[in-house]
């Protein structure tokens, strides 16, 4: 019973439960005779819980053979930038926050342990929405991350 629970917790952490995103642009950064070549690819996601909120993550894509089949494992690199696109109002819940953060994305990285995530936090005391983005591993994690911070500013039309 425990190893059912345990595989149906690995495959909802597979799946993701969070927003998606949507690809902007990629440029190829070595070419692979068989399979698709290793690439940096920019994708945009809207903050699920924040209307206009988007941040923008450009992120590593291994290429070749196992890249194509969705085999291989992404490297950990990866840079984030969000922007306030519009009037932010902001939830009792988001103000009162959890100190941990809370995740507002996840990709799959590799087969099945590796995620790229980003985390919100919200520093009241700034009136501040803070993104980090880290890759993680079910054994070691990873020390790679980047974090971009959005100030909430006055919008007029």
């Amino acid at each position: 019973m425990k190893y059912k629970k345990l595989m149906a917790g690995l495959l909802l952490s597979v799946c993701g439960f969070s927003a998606q995103a949507e690809q902007i642009g990629s440029v190829d950064t070595v070419f692979k005779m068989f399979g698709p070549d290793h690439k940096i690819v920019v994708e945009a996601f809207d903050d699920p819980d924040i209307t206009n909120v988007t941040c923008y993550i450009s992120r590593a894509k291994t290429g070749g053979i196992k890249g194509g089949l969705g085999l291989a494992e992404d490297t950990s690199d990866a840079a984030i930038s969000c922007q306030q696109v519009g009037p932010i109002e902001l939830s009792d819940k988001i103000k009162k926050g959890k100190s941990q953060g809370e995740v507002v994305f996840q990709k799959r990285t590799s087969l099945v342990f590796k995620k790229l995530q980003v985390v919100r936090f919200y520093d009241s005391k700034r009136n501040a929405l803070i993104y980090l983005t880290y890759s993680d591993k079910v054994v070691d994690g990873s020390p790679k991350n980047a974090i971009s911070a959005v100030p909430i500013m006055p919008w007029s039309k």
